[in-house]
């Protein structure tokens, strides 16, 4: 006896510009993906991933009534089972990116992406596997780092980490794949992915770039240096 399919993901497109959502759905339909709905500004895009809980919210970070970044910190903040949020942006890493990284997002996206790269970035963020598009986002990253939070976590905050832990915390910030890590250090996926678990749950986060994130801010990883500070 065969087993059902695993059902579509479901992804909600939240743009102010009709035109762009339409063609997002066409290319989410024609990837095998399920639209659970389209917000044309951000409070409509809590509203249905409150309703629809979609895998994936896609986000446009200008849009009335509410922005992207506060649709993105309220999806974040509404449980464990959250929505990934994926932000739709230009490259111009302007100051709402960063913010929406801290509100909680998983990853952002070019708006002139090829659509392979929407459906590859849909993928990874659904499974929370790695970064998206590793070239640019860690220029994001870097760029996010150089700029000081409001109040950035102490060091101490990884004293729970094992040293496998941190290590792994270090390819992770560096934006290595489960499979270039497990390469790295010579064990399997399996053990890599279990590792993974075990430091965003001792962390309290939810996924793995706010891993990357925080690994910057608390200085255990800079740009231009990439292992971690000793203790």
């Amino acid at each position: 006896m065969t087993s059902a399919p695993p059902a579509p993901l479901r992804v909600l497109v939240a743009d102010d510009q009709e035109l762009v959502r339409a063609g997002f759905c066409v290319i989410l339909e024609a990837a095998g993906f399920a639209v659970a709905g389209e917000a044309a500004d951000g409070a409509a895009a809590v509203a249905l991933a409150a309703s629809e809980r979609p895998d994936v919210v896609l986000m446009d970070v200008r849009m009335p009534v509410m922005d992207g970044l506060e649709a993105t910190r309220r999806i974040a903040a509404s449980g464990a089972d959250a929505p990934k949020v994926v932000i739709l942006t230009t490259f111009d890493l302007d100051d709402y990116v960063y913010e929406a990284l801290r509100a909680g997002a998983s990853g952002f996206l070019l708006k002139d992406a090829p659509r392979a790269d929407l459906v590859a970035a849909i993928r990874v963020a659904a499974a929370g596997d790695a970064l998206l598009a590793p070239s640019v986002t860690r220029r994001l990253i870097e760029a996010f780092a150089a700029r000081p939070a409001a109040v950035a976590p102490s060091p101490s905050r990884l004293a729970s980490l094992t040293p496998r832990e941190r290590d792994i915390l270090t390819l992770v910030a560096r934006g290595r794949s489960n499979a270039e890590i497990a390469s790295d250090l010579v064990v399997s996926e399996a053990t890599v992915k279990t590792h993974v678990g075990h430091l965003l749950a001792k962390l309290g986060l939810r996924d793995r770039v706010q891993a990357v994130i925080l690994a910057y801010e608390t200085g255990a990883i800079t740009p231009g240096r990439p292992d971690l500070t000793p203790g």
